[in-house]
């Protein structure tokens, strides 16, 4: 499979933003499908036809020859779905929203805003003459 890396300041390491793929085989193509499900960003898909669409892909059956994927497009029109074999490349155009946003970090943030409410709450106190 062709993957290339666009090389954007967009592009995060770890992510597949940015990067086209431009499957030689269907495994090649289910396996760049596989990666767009999971993506948490738009991605553009090329078809034979020369048409592209970009959006948000929600969806996918996998079953041979009637392999499929389901797309709501960034414009607002219907979900389409489109067949494996109607489609050229994939291309991993939107920003990743879920980069960087692990269970650690999330877990890191709450403790330290927990630990200032502590803090604000204590001042607080402190200030009323109640500590």
């Amino acid at each position: 499979m062709t993957d290339t890396k666009n090389h954007s300041a967009a592009g995060v390491a770890g992510s597949p933003e940015g990067r086209v793929f431009q499957p030689a085989s269907f495994a090649e193509l289910a396996e760049a499908v596989e990666l767009a499900f999971d993506y948490r960003g738009d991605v553009t898909v090329s078809l034979k036809s020369g048409e592209s669409l970009s959006g948000y892909l929600f969806n996918r059956q996998v079953s041979g020859s009637d392999s499929s994927l389901d797309i709501f497009p960034s414009d607002s029109s219907p979900a389409r779905q489109i067949r494996y074999d109607q489609i050229t490349a994939i291309v991993f155009t939107g920003e990743d929203t879920a980069t960087g946003k692990s269970w650690e970090d999330w877990v890191a943030k709450k403790g330290s805003e927990r630990r200032a409410e502590i803090e604000r709450v204590a001042a607080d106190a402190q200030a009323r003459g109640i500590l």
